[in-house]
């Protein structure tokens, strides 16, 4: 009975838990062993024709993970069941040659680089279409002034479409990180018990680098008798830091989808229930879960970076929590982007509202701007500063429309007439940059990130 929810199919898509499936790692690991069989025999460090046997046993498909367990249950090693697995398969003349010069971290490590590798594939063109999906969104609400908060507190004019080319832009430079590390951290190892390869002598760098290829991974430049535990941080790292960017979008919506905001919405599909007690609730609870998956996807950075010092050439401390990190991490992400593009895909934008929250202050976000108009009118700033707050607590405090406040404030009055005022006090007027910067974004995203769709 499956008990962790990864286990249960309630997270994670089929593509990316057969990446981490225990028959999938059995044949990562045949393949490397078959990679280093035939690039020994290639460069004469094995007989040929065993090389080529064990090459073929291991790409026979006939190497099941229920006989590798079944050998592990009498060796107590994982690495052991297997190669005796495959040299079942193999002719008597070349058992002797297989597993020839390797440690059991080879296959380990290099594996665990496959599967980075393969989960790569699948995560890098999820970032890419949600950078496009939300560079799309950003252009299509370009020109819609909203409400702009920080501290919570309404701030000043904002497009509406800038929030998703924030994010937009973010995640296209998540698919530049992604393409960055590959080169770091889907790492090849063949170098034997203590990163020297010993039995191969100086031929060892050979046969790393051809198994490498083979892989399509990148040779390991030196180890020991693991490949560097940062390697593998940096991947988490990356991992969590694109999960706290789905959360943060995911925050952003939850909050303008209060129901004294409504700015936007979750899809809710009909027959969808919000609550069992509350029958007109609409909770956003796509957004809410990608913010739980995504505390649980960093903690996950704790563990890897205490595996990065390890006793001498090597000890066993990371061995056990490497089993869940990886490939908790990766199946986390994608259940969090396939959830994200559900949300970004079928947004409810709420247009009346977002233009009705402009004026839920009575015109006091204009404030920024009636500072401006002043100090433009030669008004030393600070003495435009007081007189702009001042005008506006009061009418704050009346209840009146900050416009009207102004107005009737000879001090500042004075020095704007009422067609000043009035254009100040006009929404679209500043947007400012923001259209321009929007339009930069989606031609940028689209550049980066149509090529891995």
């Amino acid at each position: 009975m499956p008990i962790l929810p990864i286990d249960g199919g309630r997270y994670g898509t089929k593509e990316m838990l057969a990446v981490f499936d225990d028959q999938k790692k059995i044949d990562y690991q045949l393949q490397i062993e078959g990679a280093a069989a035939i690039s020994q025999g290639e460069i004469s460090i094995i007989p040929k024709k065993s090389a080529q046997n064990i090459f073929a046993a291991s790409k026979s498909g006939k190497i099941s993970s229920a006989r590798v367990k079944q050998l592990e249950a009498k060796s107590d090693h994982d690495t052991a069941a297997l190669v005796e697995a495959l040299s079942e398969k193999c002719q008597v003349s070349a058992r002797p040659w297989i597993h020839y010069g390797l440690t059991s971290n080879d296959l380990v490590d290099t594996s665990t680089s496959m599967q980075m590798r393969d989960a790569l594939s699948i995560i890098e063109p999820k970032v890419a279409k949600l950078a496009l999906l939300l560079a799309k969104k950003a252009m299509e609400y370009r020109e819609v002034p909203a409400v702009g908060r920080t501290h919570g507190q309404h701030a000043s004019i904002i497009s509406f479409g800038l929030k998703f080319a924030n994010w937009a832009s973010e995640m296209e430079k998540h698919v530049e990180r992604i393409e960055e590390i590959k080169k770091r951290i889907l790492i090849c190892k063949t170098l034997g018990v203590v990163g020297t390869g010993s039995l191969m002598g100086v031929k060892a760098i050979e046969v790393q680098k051809r198994v490498a290829k083979r892989l399509g991974l990148f040779p390991a430049e030196v180890t020991t008798q693991i490949i560097p535990r940062e390697r593998y941080a940096e991947y988490v790292f990356q991992l969590a830091l694109i999960g706290s960017t789905l959360e943060k979008i995911s925050i952003e919506i939850r909050n303008l989808q209060r129901t004294e905001i409504g700015e936007v919405a979750e899809h809710f599909k009909e027959g969808q229930m919000g609550s069992s007690a509350v029958p007109v609730k609409r909770n956003p609870i796509k957004s809410e879960r990608i913010s739980s998956l995504s505390k649980l996807l960093r903690s996950q950075m704790s563990a890897s970076f205490e595996n990065i010092p390890l006793w001498h050439e090597r000890d066993l401390s990371n061995s056990a929590n490497e089993r869940f990190t990886i490939p908790m991490c990766s199946i986390l992400l994608d259940e969090m982007l396939e959830t994200m593009l559900r949300v970004i895909d079928r947004l409810r934008v709420n247009v009346e509202n977002i233009e009705k929250n402009l004026h839920v202050t009575n015109g006091q976000i204009f404030a920024e701007f009636v500072l401006e108009a002043l100090i433009k009118k030669g008004v030393p700033r600070f003495i435009a500063y007081r007189d702009v707050q001042r005008v506006a607590f009061e009418a704050h405090d009346k209840g009146i429309e900050y416009s009207d406040a102004i107005k009737g404030d000879s001090s500042i009055s004075s020095k704007l007439n009422d067609s000043e005022i009035d254009e100040i006090f006009t929404p679209h007027s500043h947007l400012g940059a923001a259209p321009l910067i929007i339009t930069n974004v989606n031609k940028k995203v689209n550049l980066v990130c149509k090529k891995f769709i």
